[in-house]
């Protein structure tokens, strides 16, 4: 699922795959601006069949914490 996460970061900001790192923050490290992020949430619902809640994301600050929502999320 990290690997997958990785590639799809890569089609919203320029940066190498191999630089983010589950510690990776998605606005300061990484450069996602708000309206990115929503629609890498939007690409994660139709790649992984999950839905996420708008209020629990707003607590995902790392690539980590992502990773770690998807995977609760496709129990």
């Amino acid at each position: 699922m990290f690997e997958k996460l990785k590639e799809l970061i890569c089609n919203y900001v320029d940066v190498d795959a191999d630089s983010i790192t589950p510690e990776s923050r998605f606005i300061e490290d990484l450069g996602f601006n708000s309206y990115d992020f929503m629609s890498l949430l939007g690409e994660l619902e139709q790649e992984f069949d999950i839905t996420v809640d708008e209020q629990e994301v707003i607590g995902l600050h790392t690539v980590g914490d992502a990773v770690e929502y998807m995977e609760k999320l496709s129990k």
